[in-house]
């Protein structure tokens, strides 16, 4: 007798539902009617129009009109200086459309002689969104119209995050409602170009997760032309290369991310040399920039010198490149140790975490946007709603510090009508913090699986992709007994 396969509603899984799962967000269900109750079968039963994701759409949708309206004072007043930092609403889309001849027609890296200090693909970016935006010169307008066309585009980019942050978590599809209402992205996602990075990197973890690997390199690769920081997740894929033994999944979406990014900028490199390396002179050149721990240190350091026994010397760049290299070495060589150690295979997400943060913690700069890079990553290795909410409460008063410091050093005023440095200082302080706590937790749900809530679940790792269920190849065990040969154990797989 063939056996029928049961209907397509009872083949689905059931939904994580946070209202069960999440003790913060159960506190706040007593307005509907309380948590959903356990006969329910979320995920099995049809919800009609609103499913999950067109929630989380229309979550993302009046999240972005909140971000706008925030900026709105510079939308109807102008974007001029000190105001655009006492109201809160700067944003480098009008400074760099009236200072780097985008309103003129300047195209980075096409244009003779135009310098444009971000990567390629960003600058490609702006300089394609300039070209819709109608008319000549530089003019309120046309500076309106450019900031409305780029923050329509990242309204745009971030739905497409939320939905590839959706469909990652699998049973978890509520998780994606951080990314949705963010309050980092709120307050910060129109400052730059960065959400196209994330978005990138977001949809190419996505492919990675359902292995299309090509594709997946593809997209990280492109995101690496955006903005940097993408290829820091090939630190996580090689620690669970090594976890697992399977290299073909490290090789081939590293190819492919490397064939992606130089076909965006080989030829750039080619046809104007000068204007592809400024990015990387100016990086390197650069000082210390606002908000980070070097930037922070040199303040304290200029206002102790000539007074008081204590002295502290400012860094120059150099110095900065060098102990900000060294310090994210030594933390990403903690987190290979901590990968490669754990009782588990560590997940995806987790170790992209910390790599991720552990490099914005010892950054040269901390522009407030950067913040929007954590927080996919963030709802993927630790969707617990009570820290989230915290980080992001510490890093909006980071972003407000931020705008009212630097009013104070634009303004010229007096000092009791504007933040001092040293609040200014805690601020960043607590930004770090906090970020240091949330890798903490991290790790701890690394080391003790029972507390990681996406295994509590009966998941492995759904972001794993070729990693997921697959046994340890290579696991160092520092506590084997002393008479054995060798600190470590391998265990062969199908890699």
């Amino acid at each position: 007798m063939q056996e029928t396969k049961p209907p397509a509603h009872r083949r689905r899984a059931r939904l994580v539902v946070p209202s069960r799962s999440d003790r913060v967000l159960r506190n706040f269900t007593e307005l509907i009617g309380g948590p959903m109750g356990h006969r329910s079968a979320p995920g099995i039963v049809s919800p009609g129009v609103f499913t999950v994701e067109r929630v989380l759409i229309i979550l993302t949708v009046l999240a972005a009109l909140a971000g706008i309206m925030i900026k709105n004072y510079c939308r109807v007043n102008g974007w001029e200086t000190p105001s655009q930092f006492y109201s809160t609403c700067y944003s480098d889309f009008p400074e760099l459309f009236r200072n780097r001849g985008l309103g003129e027609g300047t195209f980075p890296f096409f244009s003779q002689g135009s310098l444009f200090e971000y990567p390629v693909l960003m600058g490609l970016i702006a300089g394609a969104t300039a070209l819709l935006v109608p008319g000549n010169g530089v003019t309120d307008a046309r500076i309106l119209g450019y900031f409305d066309i780029n923050a329509t585009l990242i309204a745009a980019v971030w739905i497409v995050t939320v939905l590839a942050t959706a469909r990652m978590a699998r049973r978890r599809t509520w998780d994606a409602a951080m990314v949705a209402l963010a309050p980092g992205i709120v307050l910060a996602g129109v400052i730059n170009w960065d959400m196209w990075a994330v978005g990138l990197l977001a949809v190419g973890m996505y492919f990675f997760s359902r292995e299309r690997l090509i594709l997946a390199g593809l997209l990280i690769g492109l995101g690496t032309a955006t903005k940097l920081y993408p290829v820091l997740i090939f630190g996580a894929i090689l620690l669970l290369t090594l976890r697992t033994g399977r290299i073909r999944a490290l090789l081939v979406t590293a190819f492919s991310a490397l064939g992606a990014w130089l076909a965006v900028n080989l030829p750039i490199a080619v046809m104007n040399p000068t204007g592809w390396n400024y990015f990387y002179e100016f990086t390197e050149g650069r000082p210390a920039g606002y908000s980070s721990p070097w930037f922070a240190y040199n303040l304290v350091a200029g206002r102790l010198q000539g007074g008081g026994q204590l002295q502290l010397k400012p860094l120059d760049a150099e110095a900065i490149n060098t102990l900000a290299l060294n310090l994210f070495v030594l933390a990403c060589v903690l987190t290979a140790v901590v990968a490669l150690t754990a009782p588990r295979r560590p997940r995806l997400a987790q170790l992209a975490f910390l790599i991720v943060a552990a490099f914005i913690l010892t950054n040269k700069v901390y522009s407030p946007q950067f913040v929007i890079w954590l927080i996919p990553l963030l709802a993927l290795a630790r969707p617990k709603w009570r820290d989230f909410l915290v980080w992001q409460a510490v890093e909006g008063l980071h972003w407000a510090a931020v705008w009212m410091y630097l009013g104070q050093v634009t303004s010229g005023g007096s000092s009791q009508h504007n933040i001092d440095m040293p609040y200014y200082v805690l601020a960043v302080a607590a930004h770090m913090l906090v970020t240091a706590y949330l890798m903490l937790r991290v790790v701890w749900d690394i080391l003790d699986p029972s507390l990681d809530v996406i295994r509590r679940h009966g998941m492995d790792d759904p972001q794993g992709g070729p990693f997921e269920g697959r046994p340890d190849w290579l696991r160092i065990d520092p506590f084997r007994p002393s008479n054995s040969v060798l600190p470590w154990r391998r265990i062969t797989s199908d890699a």
